[in-house]
């Protein structure tokens, strides 16, 4: 008996590490984000492309907070899930992980398509810190993985065009401030996963759209693709043109072929179907194809080398297999962005399922093969058929609730963005974070803190900073103007706001660690380091005074630890830089134990150390094997460090090397 398409409730329970609480400091400085050329553009690009690589770089991060509370420490952990199925397909989505699909289960072979992971371990992935590996990832905002892979999205039920139920997925992207939604749709009988994506630009300006679709698949596979030519991009940061599927020897279609992490963005050529296959030996495997808007196909793996193995075992449990990812974009390579008229829109349809086709065999021969394999299991008109039917529904309204995701969407709507059909953002999914901001609005004030806490999150946009500008001058209304100021690029501006508050404020810290990065910005890395110190000595004060008890470690609770250890770091770092020893001492030990017993912290106390002249004791912290769970990806600090101790190689647990040559 053939199982009608529905959507029900489902809980995973994993060994998962805790999230654990952002980072309260704002984001003033981009992450050293490792998607960027270094030197000249390469030849041979259209001139689409050119424009598209250097359009509208972030500034920052801001308004979104980095994510890089959690730890290593697995447990037992129950995850809400969405599983969508019909009678050939079970689609399971982590609507409170950024509405991850974890899996994609094909029900008459029993047979897993994606890459499962078997835990959920953050890492220094996503733009903003925290994220995870494993399913398909819907990746927008700017180059890199989403600020929302370890965050909430709405999701609602809404009718699909052939009657039966559709899951939907929206939420407000906040580095662009874009809304978008992400629908799954499994016709009944259906062997192929339909997902329809919609992103509406509300503004009356342009605003730069970047989307991927990352799936992420067991790496013992042949990828296929119809293309011959591809850009190359490594942690060297740059980009060439090579053939496909073989460069240097070495048939890059093959995941574990080449030793090192890499990207291939395809050259598909124009009028041919986009698609892109991972096969097994046997044939078997996961296709994705879409309508043309989604122009881009990639391959992202980590290669052979330890490094790239290292990265596999860290993501996972030892033992498990590893993973590549084939992905899809708007762009034809992840370092460009799309502009996206004002008030207008972008979508298309993709779909996912299960693919019998020769993997070996010449390239030529291959793909061929597999794209006829294709078109009879789906064939391109049905695709494009589908993206009709589907956008018919795209404007319906979603039915109960089923995940809530963040409040930030109904406060841009509040303001005026407008009415969103098919996504709603209500006012009851307003919470503590859009309070102060819904006050500023209404009233055209900025309320103060009802309680000692760090600062809440600033709001950047324009129409935010222009309230802001507005409002009765307090210094908890400078601090956030200042925020507001800086990430506009009005630097010299927001050094003023913040120096005006610093009189009046209740707690100085916040104000004076803004004023020691823009010192740093600047080149005034003594002043910084002033700053610095000053600022955690006024947030050590202000926590005595404050908060009784506040001495006993961790009694301050989880905001002030995170407070405590952010700013710590920064000072640490700061006070080094000018080999000011004494004073990063004094830092290091007003640090609670449980945040000096951090991995991160482990490796300062390393360097603070070899400041200090001690080296073997710096060797001994290496010795006790500890770990960095925010260890940023292409960071190569590990090695760095190691290399000033000891000519001795580096050791496995600590080779997270991406590129060739010496960390």
């Amino acid at each position: 008996m053939a199982l009608v398409t529905r959507i029900r409730r489902a809980v995973l329970t994993l060994p998962a590490a805790e999230p654990g609480p952002d980072n309260p400091l704002p984001p003033l400085r981009p992450l050293d984000e490792v998607h960027r050329l270094d030197g000249p553009e390469p030849s041979g690009m259209s001139p689409d492309m050119a424009r598209r690589l250097g359009l509208a770089p972030l500034r920052d991060l801001l308004p979104v907070r980095v994510r890089d509370g959690y730890d290593r420490m697995r447990a037992p952990r129950r995850l809400d899930a969405l599983v969508i199925e019909n009678d050939r397909l079970r689609a399971t989505v982590l609507p409170g992980l950024g509405g991850r699909v974890v899996s994609l289960l094909h029900l008459p072979t029993g047979r897993e398509l994606l890459y499962r992971n078997p835990v959920f371990q953050p890492a220094n992935f996503a733009l903003n810190g925290a994220w995870f590996s494993g399913g398909i990832e819907w990746n927008i905002g700017a180059t890199g993985h989403t600020t929302l892979s370890c965050a909430p999205l709405h999701a609602a039920p809404v009718p699909a065009p052939d009657g039966g139920p559709m899951l939907r997925l929206w939420e407000w992207e906040r580095l662009r401030d874009l809304p978008f939604q992400v629908d799954l749709w499994l016709p009944d009988g259906s062997d192929f996963l339909y997902v329809g994506v919609r992103i509406r630009n509300p503004h009356d300006r342009p605003v730069p759209t970047y989307w991927w679709s990352n799936t992420a698949v067991p790496e013992e596979v042949r990828i296929l693709v119809p293309a011959d030519e591809a850009w190359h991009f490594g942690h060297e940061r740059r980009l060439r043109r090579v053939p496909v599927p073989s460069y240097e020897g070495v048939d890059r279609s093959r995941p574990l072929a080449g030793s090192h992490a890499a990207d291939y963005f395809y050259q598909i050529p124009d009028g041919r179907r986009r698609w892109i296959a991972a096969l097994g030996a046997d044939g078997h495997g996961l296709v994705q194809t879409s309508t043309d808007a989604l122009r881009g196909r990639k391959l992202f793996v980590w290669g052979s080398g330890p490094g790239g193995r290292r990265w596999q075992r860290w993501l996972t449990e030892p033992g498990t297999g590893g993973y590549c990812e084939i992905q899809a974009g708007l762009a034809r390579t992840q370092l460009e962005h799309v502009p996206l008229d004002a008030e207008g829109e972008v979508s298309w349809l993709e779909a996912y399922g299960p693919l019998d086709a020769p993997a070996e065999g010449e390239w030529g021969e291959a793909v061929r093969g597999a794209a006829r394999r294709l078109e009879t299991a789906l064939p391109r008109a049905r695709v494009e058929a589908a993206y009709a039917a589907w956008r018919a529904h795209a404007d319906a309204e979603p039915g109960e609730l089923l995940a809530t995701g963040s409040g930030w969407g109904a406060l841009e709507v509040l303001h005026g963005s407008g009415k969103l059909p098919g996504t709603p953002f209500p006012e009851s999914t307003l919470g503590e974070a859009q309070e102060p901001w819904r006050e500023l609005l209404r009233t055209g004030a900025l309320p103060a803190p009802r309680r000692a806490q760090p600062p809440g999150e600033t709001l950047v946009a324009p129409h935010w900073r222009d309230l802001l500008e507005s409002a009765p001058a307090d210094p908890h209304t400078e601090y956030h103007l200042g925020v507001a100021q800086w990430h506009a690029g009005d630097r010299a501006q927001a050094v003023r706001s913040w120096e005006r508050a610093l009189p009046g404020a209740a707690a100085r810290w916040p104000l004076l660690r803004c004023l020691a990065v823009a010192d740093q910005e600047d080149g005034h890395h003594d002043r910084a380091a002033d700053r610095y110190a000053a600022a955690f000595d006024d947030l050590c004060d202000h926590l005595r005074r404050e908060l009784p008890g506040a001495g006993v470690p961790d009694a301050d609770g989880e905001a002030w630890t995170a407070a405590r250890a952010a700013l710590g770091r920064e000072s640490l770092r700061a006070l080094l830089a000018v080999r000011r020893t004494a004073d990063a001492r004094a830092v290091w030990e007003r640090l609670p134990p449980a945040v000096r017993r951090r991995g991160r912290f482990r490796l300062l106390e390393a360097e603070l150390l070899l400041a200090e002249g001690r080296a073997a004791e710096a060797r001994a912290v290496f010795d006790t094997d500890f770990e960095i769970a925010d260890l940023r990806e292409g960071e190569d600090v590990l090695g760095r460090v190691w290399a000033t101790l000891t000519d001795e190689p580096l050791p496995a647990h600590y080779d997270f090397r991406m590129r060739p040559g010496p960390a």
